[in-house]
């Protein structure tokens, strides 16, 4: 989780909303990413997503069925949506997300019965230090007035 914090600081550098978020594969980090919603301009550039793709490209397939993912919020419906047709079996969230999270908080997409696969559940790692990122994020966006 703490290189999930890491890329998360990426975004941040960038402009973007700071969720980072790493694919492991036996022991091994084979997809990282972060948010990059505006440096893209692309509403899909989830850190989930670009994680997902790296490490697919990486391991030359898209069934990422023996990986874990590590994420410094809770999935959205979008990126919960891939990680379920990738077929991870695990993901490791920081913060939950009651606006949007597709874990549990709002939905669980994640576990849905009717889906056909369904992943492990971890949320709260790291949780205070994701959450204060977030928060920090927001504040300031708040006192430059764009928020």
């Amino acid at each position: 989780m703490r290189l999930a914090l890491a890329e998360a600081e990426k975004a941040l550098a960038e402009g973007d909303v700071p969720i980072g978020a790493v694919v492991v594969w036996n022991d091994q980090v084979v997809g990282a990413g972060f948010n990059r919603r505006e440096a893209d301009h692309d509403a899909t550039a989830h850190a989930e997503i670009v994680a997902i793709r790296q490490a697919s490209e990486r391991l030359g397939r898209w069934r990422l069925d023996d990986c874990a993912l590590y994420v410094t919020l809770e999935p959205c419906p979008m990126c919960a949506g891939a990680i379920v047709l990738a077929r991870i079996p695990r993901v490791i969230y920081a913060a939950p997300d009651p606006k949007a999270g597709a874990a549990g908080s709002i939905v669980d997409l994640l576990r849905h019965p009717r889906l056909n696969h369904r992943v492990d559940v971890q949320g709260g790692l790291l949780a205070g230090e994701a959450a204060a990122q977030l928060r920090a994020f927001f504040q300031t966006l708040r006192d430059e007035g764009q928020g």
